[in-house]
């Protein structure tokens, strides 16, 4: 049995976001093309060091699709941290977050968020301007990811670890 204390974290935002790809990325450090939807929930654990001792996180990884809605409220209680997650290829979902926002706060009153735009691989330039400006207005931190290359995926669930584990 493990003394480590264990983390519930989301990964939630619209489908096709690369959210299951960010998390298999830190989980198993690969990164697949094509991918099947995500149907419900799926979830990994993973140990994070931080600078206080190691720490267990749970990582739920939600289904972006609207039909899932009914299901993804109930598998919110106990998060302590959520990734709001956006395509920076794809405006449209950096429209939705608000939605997400609203959608994991009302279940579940104990948690911190960060905004990630995702697929920075596929992007010359980057205006993050309407993202950063969301963060700031609900109060968290905004980060650019790439679950192909991986930049900034370990970033991300560090900062996730180290914002649950912030929570009294």
């Amino acid at each position: 049995m493990s003394s480590l204390p264990l983390y519930k974290i989301v990964i939630a935002g619209d489908e096709n976001v690369g959210k299951s790809s960010l998390v298999r990325q830190y989980c198993e450090g690969r990164f697949e093309t094509s991918r099947i939807s995500t149907i419900g929930v799926d979830f990994q654990t993973r140990v994070v060091t931080l600078p206080e001792g190691d720490v267990k996180l749970s990582i739920w990884d939600m289904a972006g699709q609207d039909r899932f809605e009914v299901v993804r409220s109930g598998l919110y209680r106990g998060t302590r941290a959520t990734a709001l997650v956006y395509d920076l290829t794809n405006p449209k979902t950096l429209e939705h977050l608000q939605q997400w926002f609203e959608e994991t706060r009302a279940n579940s009153t104990c948690q911190k968020f960060v905004v990630v735009g995702n697929k920075s691989d596929l992007v010359s330039t980057r205006d993050t301007k309407t993202a950063e400006k969301f963060a700031q207005l609900i109060g968290a931190d905004h980060l650019i990811t790439s679950a192909a290359t991986s930049e900034g995926v370990g970033v991300l669930f560090s900062r996730l670890a180290e914002m649950a584990h912030s929570i009294s």
